[in-house]
């Protein structure tokens, strides 16, 4: 049994790790769900699960800090207050089964929050974690995200309504985005070029992620990486 919301309370074991995705509910550009965020940090945890019969994972927290987005219609944000209470009141809960929390995320608003949730938690004596993939490529909805939605779910991909945004570097643009979010950066909702985005691109980024996910939670319980 490796997610939660398939078990029984009498299948919980207390010393697995908690595996909690945090994600978004944001624009993708008019090719990608909303859902984007939340379902690679799904992935992620589930992979690591498939390799570690001692991770379970946690149904996935599918609102976050998406102020910046909030011009383009749909994008739904709880900001980085709520996010930070959340997670230090969902880790709160989840220590009184789970040894150890971690905390699966990826998008930029989030990562502040969950950071500090993160500090407040082990401040109290519980052990968490937080990791963020490092994907390479572009910032939004480009080749990068739009290669690992194929390797997910092609089916969910409109690359007939794929076309390119802001190329710019996002450190010309973070100052812009910051004050103003990315509406008067980017007319689309894209940082970058979806062009040329495929699925074996898609997977092997996943794997990548993977990888460093699984070898950074060895680090965490002392194991040999």
């Amino acid at each position: 049994m490796s997610e939660l919301a398939d078990a029984t309370w009498p299948e919980i074991s207390g010393d697995r790790v908690l595996a909690i995705p945090v994600g978004s509910t944001e624009q993708h550009g008019p090719h990608l769900p909303f859902s984007t965020d939340t379902d690679e940090r799904v992935a992620l945890a589930r992979a690591l699960a498939a390799r570690r019969d001692d991770v379970l994972v946690a149904p996935a927290m599918p609102y976050g800090s998406s102020g910046e987005h909030q011009a383009f219609p749909g994008t739904l944000s709880i900001g980085p207050d709520a996010i930070e209470r959340v997670l230090v009141e969902l880790g709160r809960s989840a220590s009184e089964t789970f040894g150890r929390i971690l905390l699966i995320s990826g998008h930029g608003g989030n990562a502040i929050p969950v950071n500090r949730a993160v500090r407040r938690l082990r401040s109290e004596g519980r052990d968490a974690l937080a990791w963020a993939p490092r994907w390479r490529g572009d910032a939004h909805a480009g080749r990068t995200e739009t290669s690992v939605q194929l390797a997910l779910d092609p089916g969910r991909v409109r690359l007939d309504r794929a076309e390119a945004g802001n190329t710019a570097p996002l450190a010309e643009l973070l100052p812009v985005m910051r004050e103003r979010g990315l509406r008067p950066v980017t007319a689309n909702g894209i940082l970058g070029d979806p062009a040329g985005a495929n699925a074996d691109d898609g997977a092997r980024l996943l794997a990548e992620a993977t990888h460093d996910l699984a070898t950074t939670v060895a680090r965490w319980l002392g194991e040999d990486a």
